[in-house]
């Protein structure tokens, strides 16, 4: 064959092998260095296999020309012969061009590969410090920490270490490093070594045990005087001692550079002095250190120096550690550092950057050791100085959900490894992703990604910055997290019984001693369970506390947390989404009638956990969703106790929102309205499948009247009727009354069964001739009455009809039949506004019930709903027909449609506005606190205290709040007297 196509064949083997300059790769391999093995596909398939073949391949022919014969030969014929030498080499050089320039100097370093004994797999302090005791001098530790890391880091590329053992290894060999140097500054300066004990603090990632490739190594010296030694001498022969070891790692020398020893998180950085005594730094601690001192301290480890002095400095500042989260604003301080360190990365690295930008390392350490400090203060078994370690503890003790640790763990491996690999490929510290392409193809490859190592480097990249952004916010910004840490946690079960009653009482428990066996009960012993019930508890009785009702509250908590215990979901719910457990604190010490709802149905819980969960549904999909229901079911009893339990749900998340004020008092009503309408539509439906044996005969239509048509109901609201119906063709009229009348009748009855949902009484004596009027009237049937009979109060109450469920197109035909009377193109006589008059006078004063004030009675009171509502109607029958803003069935839209016709002042809008939305948040708001409609105040003072509460009033402002209704409220009669009376 001739000499080319060999050229051609070889080009497109190296070309498949991935290497990126075949030509250059060819001249290599033909180099005399590499003449014995030349050929080999052995070799070039190990060269294949690495992040770089071609960086691998120059730096196997650097170290082959280093190496003199004979020993080239043995090391060429161990590369061939021997595949765990192969791969640990080649995976090096492959990686590290560092690495390769540290063999090319000192060639001899490639037998440290050729075999690992099974002991030496994963060394310790102790393999590394008998590795780097021969060194006299510090370029000597500098050669034996290279070989060192040499030896790691071929583990590590190999697999041999995860990246917990590598970063492990790493740590103990700076240890071991540290004090070698420190032997060798001792042994320069001997009479400074004796006049003191000199410890050395591992700090950060060394003092974790889990250091990078590259990277400073934070330490914190502590000195004490040699017996018969001044401390002043002391400290300056330590002084001379650690700034010594500090040359020594930090020198650059043609042997490279060791790493720079960092002791900038000593008390007062770098203004204060290099070496203190253990009672300076104590005394500094206590009186002058930030929060980040603290935090920095969690991974305080003694590494070199004196074993005794070191062990005494970490035992002495842990316990200010663990109480640093008593501080003021501790938990704000920890999250406004992190923001200022992402701030200080420049803009254009941000999206580059590994640790410090948004979901990276940095993410993730500060959520975890944020979470240490707040909860280690009171479980030791958060104490751990490792982050990964850390993590476990707190997925185990219950403070982080277990997929969140195993997500944030997966993530913080790749990113470190990542981080590994960028640091090793020039042994230079940096935590920036490169962006040129042959180097993301190299870390790519490094990390295992064969097919197109570039895009699945990034992709799997974005993805883990993305998971540990979203969970750091969870976690670290974590609502619960600030309240918690200003509380101590669980003292209320572990203080003695007279203590805690003490307390419990000064938080306003009435019944200390059963708050004592609630409190018991849900957070005794070492599960799970108990210690995130631990977690939550301080918070929660604190919310308690802040009602007017704590007792009522923790019952609650404890009747939900009963039912929902062994719901892996629950109690996760509470603690990782802060707003859960606020709300569900807010929505048990509220009153008796949202708790009621929510014992009915514990699961209901899962809505508190977002404002998303707390959106009301809409009547469409409410409707779809009963429907469905019904459609399922097997009997009509069995289909609207379905349609009443979606009710019942859709009832706890309304008075839920309503508590936590995500709703206004519009969509109060419009909520609760649309319930209403679909729990009819749903009954409706399931009655005319029970009395339509054969071909339906009639159509159907449900008309809501009253506030129910007003789309203005409250949680007590009836809900008020009349039903039309229209025989299909071909069916006689009276065989349709029939059907109608079973149809509604049925749908009546069932919507009366007992049950333990919220009943929903239909009324329907609105229609024409109230009670003594047929129950279902066709619609020429209520043309000819309107026709003929109809009274003003009844074009009054057509006001607010309006089709909710049945037939719509009937639905549609009744309203145009209604809008003539409702809307008169003629608007009132005055015999017509004289009726009403006395109407609404006759009304006031026979259906006030006997004894209550009329000041305070939210409907029939002075400026109450009926004042405001009324007045507006007659504005609508009045003057509807000119003004078509005014055709609506919503008294507030109305009232504004008035004013902005010019039919009354702005003022006098206004003040009606204000007096009928005040009355109809006292009204809801009563309900939700004695657990019944009630049109008046409560009398009970514990009631009124949380009436007020529900209306935004501080503690003790029942009487403000009285004050503020009647008033308000006076001024609406005021109104009421003149546009209703008067004009």
């Amino acid at each position: 064959m001739p000499v080319g196509g060999r050229r051609d064949s070889r080009f497109g083997q190296l070309l498949r092998r991935g290497f990126g300059d075949p030509s250059a790769a060819g001249a290599l391999l033909d180099s005399p260095a590499l003449r014995p093995v030349q050929g080999s596909g052995v070799l070039l398939d190990a060269l294949g296999a690495t992040a770089d073949p071609d960086q691998a391949l120059r730096s196997l022919v650097r170290l082959a020309e280093a190496v003199a014969e004979p020993e080239r030969a043995v090391l060429l014929d161990t590369l061939l012969a021997a595949k765990p030498l192969r791969d640990r080499l080649f995976a090096v050089l492959g990686a590290s061009e560092g690495l390769g320039d540290h063999l090319a100097r000192h060639p001899a370093g490639w037998r440290a590969l050729a075999a690992f004994e099974t002991a030496d797999l994963h060394p310790a302090t102790e393999e590394f410090e008998a590795a780097l005791a021969p060194a006299a001098d510090p370029d000597a530790l500098r050669v034996r920490y290279h070989q060192a890391l040499l030896t790691i880091a071929a583990r590590d590329l190999t697999g041999t270490s995860d990246f917990a053992q590598t970063a492990a290894e790493l740590a103990d060999l700076a240890g071991a490093t540290l004090r070698a140097a420190l032997r060798l500054a001792s042994q320069a300066a001997p009479e400074d070594a004796a006049a003191c004990r000199l410890a050395v603090i591992g700090m950060g990632k060394c003092g974790g045990r889990e250091l990078n490739y590259v990277s400073d190594v934070d330490v914190i010296f502590v000195a004490e005087p040699a017996e018969g030694v001044a401390e002043g001498k002391a400290l300056q022969a330590a002084t001379r001692l650690a700034a010594h070891l500090m040359r020594i790692c930090s020198a650059t020398t043609a042997e490279g550079t060791i790493w720079p020893v960092d002791a900038n998180l000593r008390p007062e950085g770098r203004n204060g002095p290099l070496v203190r005594t253990l009672g300076s730094h104590l005394a500094y601690y206590r009186r002058w250190a930030k929060t980040w001192e603290f935090q920095a301290l969690l991974k305080a480890r003694p590494v070199a120096g004196d074993e005794d002095l070191g062990n005494a400095y970490c035992e002495a500042v842990a316990p200010l550690v663990w109480r640093a989260v008593e501080r003021e604003n501790f938990v704000p301080d920890v999250q406004q550092m992190r923001r200022r360190v992402e701030l200080s990365v420049p803009a254009a690295q941000l999206e580059r950057e590994l640790k410090l930008g948004p979901g990276g390392l940095r993410d993730v350490e500060f959520a975890v050791q944020l979470l240490q400090l707040v909860h280690g203060r009171t479980d030791p078994e958060l104490r751990r100085a490792t982050t990964l370690d850390a993590l476990a503890a707190l997925a185990e003790g219950g403070y982080v959900g277990r997929e969140d640790a195993k997500s944030l763990d997966a993530s913080y491996r790749f990113l470190r490894t990542v981080e590994h690999r960028i640091q090793l490929h020039r042994l230079r510290r940096t935590h920036l992703m490169p962006t040129e392409e042959s180097e993301l193809r190299r870390l790519g490859r490094s990390l295992g990604f064969a097919g197109e190592p570039v895009h699945e480097l990034l992709t799997t990249w974005r993805r883990h910055a993305a998971a540990v952004r979203r969970l750091h916010e969870k976690l670290f910004y974590r609502p619960l997290l600030d309240a918690v840490a200003r509380l101590d946690a669980g003292a209320e079960v572990r203080l003695g019984q007279n203590a805690a009653k003490e307390r419990l009482v000064a938080l306003g428990y009435a019944d200390p001693a059963a708050a004592l066996r609630h409190l018991s009960a849900l957070a005794s012993g070492v599960s799970r369970k108990a210690a995130i019930q631990r977690t939550l508890l301080p918070v929660l009785l604190d919310r308690f506390a802040d009602s007017a009702d704590p007792d009522a509250g923790l019952l609650g908590f404890r009747k939900v947390s009963d039912a929902l215990g062994k719901s892996p979901w629950y109690l996760r719910l509470l603690r990782d989404q802060g707003a859960a457990a606020e709300n569900l604190a807010r929505v048990l010490s509220a009153g008796r009638f949202a708790p009621d709802l929510l014992l009915r149905a514990p699961e209901a819980v899962a809505l508190l956990g977002d404002r998303e969960g707390l959106l009301p549904r809409g009547r469409a999909a409410l409707t779809q969703e009963v429907l469905a229901a019904v459609g399922r079911a097997g009997s009509p009893e069995a289909a609207v106790a379905a349609a009443r339990g979606v009710r019942r749900r859709e009832l706890f998340r309304t008075a839920a929102a309503d508590i936590v004020g995500a709703y206004d008092v519009d969509q109060v009503g419009e909520a609760l309205t649309d319930i209403n309408a679909a729990t009819l539509t749903a009954a409706l439906d399931a009655a005319v499948a029970a009395k339509s044996a054969g071909e339906p005969e009639v159509r159907l239509a449900v008309i809501a009247m009253g506030r129910f048509g007003g789309r203005e109901q409250n949680y007590g609201s009836d809900a008020d009727v009349v039903f039309v119906h229209e025989a299909l063709p071909g069916v006689p009229e009276r065989r349709a009354n029939e059907a109608a009348f079973a149809i509604a009748n049925e749908m009546i009855r069932l919507l009366q069964l007992p049950s333990v949902d919220p009943p929903l009484p239909v009324d329907t004596q609105l229609r024409p001739e109230g009670r003594n009027g047929p129950l279902v009237r066709s619609l020429s049937s209520y043309a000819a009455y309107y026709r003929r009979w109809s009274l003003v109060w009844e074009s009054q109450a057509l006001l607010r009809a309006d089709p909710v469920a049945g037939d719509a197109e009937l639905g549609a035909g009744f309203t145009a039949l209604i809008d003539p009377l409702r809307y008169p193109a003629e608007g009132l006589g005055e015999d017509a506004v004289r009726e009403i008059r006395r109407l609404k006078a006759r009304m006031e004063s026979e259906r006030l019930p006997r004894g209550a004030d009329p000041t305070t009675h939210t409907k029939l009171g002075r400026g109450g709903l009926s004042d405001v509502e009324w007045t507006v109607q007659l504005l609508q029958l009045r003057h509807a027909a000119s003004v078509p803003a005014l055709r609506t069935t919503r008294t507030r839209r109305a009232l504004a449609a008035a004013r902005e016709a010019g039919l009354l002042s702005a003022a006098d809008a206004e003040v009606l506005d204000e007096a009928w939305v005040l009355a109809t948040r006292v009204r809801n708001a009563v309900l939700l606190v004695r657990g019944r409609p009630q049109d008046s105040f409560p009398a009970d003072g514990r009631e009124l205290a949380e009436v007020a509460r529900h209306l935004g009033y501080e503690p003790g402002g029942a009487s403000r709040m009285l004050d503020d209704y009647r008033r308000t409220t006076r001024h609406a009669r005021a109104a009421v007297e003149r546009l209703f009376y008067d004009s």
